[in-house]
């Protein structure tokens, strides 16, 4: 066809012919400067991306729920007695965790209101530096039930400050972030050696990374060389994650690491790798997943974690916070790498385990989730890390109050993510969801491409280009999108003619042309049914980047907490029960791939629903066979123990219709089925 090239975008190999550092080229946006490494996507400004859809209506819904009130909700922590508001509160991480989600809310959704709740923050912090550099509370305080009071001049709480202020100049462009920024880290390069980064605690030396991302970022503004020299000492002083994953067995084994510590330092080889360019960085990450596998890895593309790692026993617990750290490690791995690994594996934890844990009004949370899940109820399970029988409650503080302050930066984030800007002047839709970008491209072009679809759910993803100059009528430049790794027959057509697709399933295409005003790319995504395997050889059945689970009736009762553990945990909680039958296993001969399609029936609704994530509003309906396994029963709680892969043995059962859905619009599942 005239005037396009479709080709597939491999980053490791093509970086280089991007690399665009010469004072007279355009940069629409800033890549990394010399000597770090040519990134292959760029992020852009916040506000950028603007969200549509069910999306639109989950971070609407964000706004009117927990995370546009946490100042009320959590008035103790959150309000005015907070130190990062120069209160004599809270002076750790709970405040900058809400702050962390709530600013890109905020500017995303352009609502004044809560841009108003962000402003205090952001003006008592530029306020509190100090003229060696030093900022935040600074005052340690006697013990107070239910504040952190010491650690004040703790390095890790300022970590999650410095993404907060990053984002502040991302949405505002206030210049009074960028001497703040170097302030600070000139005291850093001043203090490490005396102080390194575990003075205090040991969780800044866990999550030095986060640190490290922002010094990189403030290099690429300022070009100021005593930060690459910084870069160096943070890395060096962070828990050596590329040797922990290329060399050591935490991942083989339980209780060594904190699930959340895993989620955060998963991306600080990948950062450094922008210095090193040491390729070793890279395979570790990747290592990692493949040892996960086998070991502690959930089939949402998370891990048994309550708190230290545990194997993936579907019964076991994973926490809130996890997710949340664990995707924004994986869209700043994408950045850098390009990587389609890390995309797919973005969409298996959004679109699964992110939607389940929050309830549909944003009132309420679950500190851990479990994969096989058949009651929400106050019994004291199988978790390394028990909070009184709070953890999987539904509510405001239950289980531990950091994911009630971590929570909502999951949606801001992604919505951010979904779109990049290219080292090659274009534009890249790495992550699917309705959206809309406006954007420069080429040589400073403004151009807007609206994303329809309703992926997750449906196969196709419709491009609309538009230029908000009326006077433009068309532009070159080059457009990037993925394949995933689970799509080997994508199809693409652009203004209804199909283009031929020689870009293999896991690799980005790219279409460089003269995209004129009102083209549309349509990009087809046939899923299909498949079963994978995992704890104790259990089947887990997936469509595309969906899990799919047992269908059950859901019962949500409100009960208040004991006057005793108001405190800790809250008012008030739901517990959810059913009466549906749960113990289910599947024949192993039904799963084969050549005969799997015939006994998993997919039914989709007509319209899907603006919020689609719950059993009510789910869009899509697996209908299959399966058997009831009696001796398969409750113990604390919880699906009990049971032999999930069992050969040669008959189960003397008759055979029931089942409906699967997606895990994401569950709260009670089976989503690990034995087989017989």
């Amino acid at each position: 066809m005239k005037n396009i090239l479709l080709t597939a975008f491999l980053a490791f190999t093509t970086i280089s012919a991007f690399a665009t550092n010469n004072e007279d080229d355009v940069v629409n946006y800033q890549n990394n400067r010399y000597p770090l490494m040519t990134k292959p996507y760029i992020e852009l400004p916040i506000g950028s991306v603007k969200p549509a859809g069910w999306l639109e209506e989950q971070l609407n819904r964000m706004a009117q729920g927990m995370t546009g009130h946490m100042d009320t909700v959590y008035e103790k922590v959150m309000g005015s007695r907070n130190g990062w508001l120069g209160g004599d509160g809270d002076v750790w991480e709970r405040g900058p965790y809400w702050i962390d989600g709530l600013l890109p809310l905020a500017y995303i959704l352009n609502n004044k209101a809560l841009i108003e709740k962000v402003q205090p923050w952001i003006e008592w912090t530029l306020a509190s530096q100090k003229p060696d550099g030093y900022f935040g509370p600074d005052t340690d305080r006697p013990y107070e039930q239910g504040l952190q009071r010491d650690n004040a001049h703790d390095w890790w709480p300022k970590m999650v400050m410095l993404k907060v202020m990053q984002q502040y100049y991302s949405a505002t462009k206030d210049e009074r972030v960028i001497p703040f920024l170097t302030n600070y880290f000139k005291y850093q390069l001043k203090e490490l050696p005396q102080k390194p980064l575990g003075n205090w605690t040991f969780w800044g030396e866990r999550r030095g990374g986060d640190n490290l991302m922002v010094v990189y970022w403030l290099y690429n503004i300022t070009g100021d060389q005593f930060l690459l020299e910084l870069g160096e000492l943070i890395h060096k002083q962070t828990f050596n994650w590329t040797d922990v994953f290329l060399n050591q067995d935490h991942l083989k084994r339980q209780n060594s690491l904190h699930c959340v510590n895993l989620a955060q330092g998963f991306k600080e080889p990948v950062i450094y790798y922008q210095q090193s360019k040491n390729t070793e960085h890279i395979d570790a990450v990747k290592k990692a997943v493949t040892d996960m596998r086998p070991t502690i890895a959930f089939p949402i593309g998370l891990w048994g974690g309550d708190e230290l790692l545990r194997f993936g026993n579907p019964t076991q617990g994973s926490e809130l916070c996890t997710a949340v750290e664990m995707m924004f490690s994986l869209e700043k791995m994408l950045e850098i790498t390009g990587d389609v690994q890390w995309a797919d594996h973005i969409e298996r934890i959004a679109y699964n385990a992110l939607p389940t844990q929050v309830s549909d009004d944003f009132s309420s949370h679950q500190y851990y989730q479990q994969i096989n899940q058949v009651q929400v109820t106050r019994h004291i399970r199988n978790f390394v890390t028990p909070h009184e029988d709070t953890d999987i409650l539904f509510g405001e503080l239950c289980g531990y109050p950091c994911c009630t302050s971590n929570l909502h930066q999951g949606w801001p984030k992604l919505t951010q993510h979904l779109w990049f800007a290219t080292a090659d002047y274009g534009l890249a839709a790495l992550v699917y969801a309705p959206s809309q970008i406006t954007a420069k491209v080429g040589n400073g072009t403004v151009v807007s491409i609206t994303e329809e679809t309703t992926y997750p759910f449906d196969e196709a993803v419709k491009f609309k280009f538009n230029f908000a100059d009326k006077k433009i009528k068309k532009a070159f430049f080059p457009f990037h999108f993925r394949v995933p790794a689970w799509c080997p027959n994508a199809i693409v057509r652009l203004n209804g003619k199909e283009i031929t697709m020689d870009t293999p399933a896991g690799e980005i295409a790219r279409i460089s042309r003269e995209w004129q005003n009102g083209d549309v790319l349509t990009l087809e995504l046939p899923m299909k049914v498949e079963a994978n395997y995992w704890y104790d050889g259990a089947a887990v059945i997936e469509r595309g980047p969906l899990v799919y689970a047992l269908k059950m009736d859901e019962q949500w009762e409100k009960k208040n907490f004991e006057a005793e553990k108001k405190n800790h945990y809250g008012d008030w909680y739901y517990e959810v029960t059913s009466d549906t039958p749960w113990n289910y296993c599947f024949t192993s001969k039904d799963l084969r791939p050549d005969v799997i399609a015939g006994n998993f029936t997919v039914e989709k609704v007509a319209t899907i629903a603006d919020y689609p994530w719950n059993a009510e509003n789910a869009p899509i309906t697996i209908k299959t066979k399966a058997k009831r396994l009696p001796e398969w029963q409750l113990f604390k709680g919880s699906a009990g123990p049971v032999p999930y892969f069992m050969q040669n043995i008959p189960v003397i059962q008759q055979e029931e219709t089942i409906e699967l859905i997606p895990y994401g619009c569950t709260t009670l599942r089976i989503t690990e089925f034995p087989i017989r």
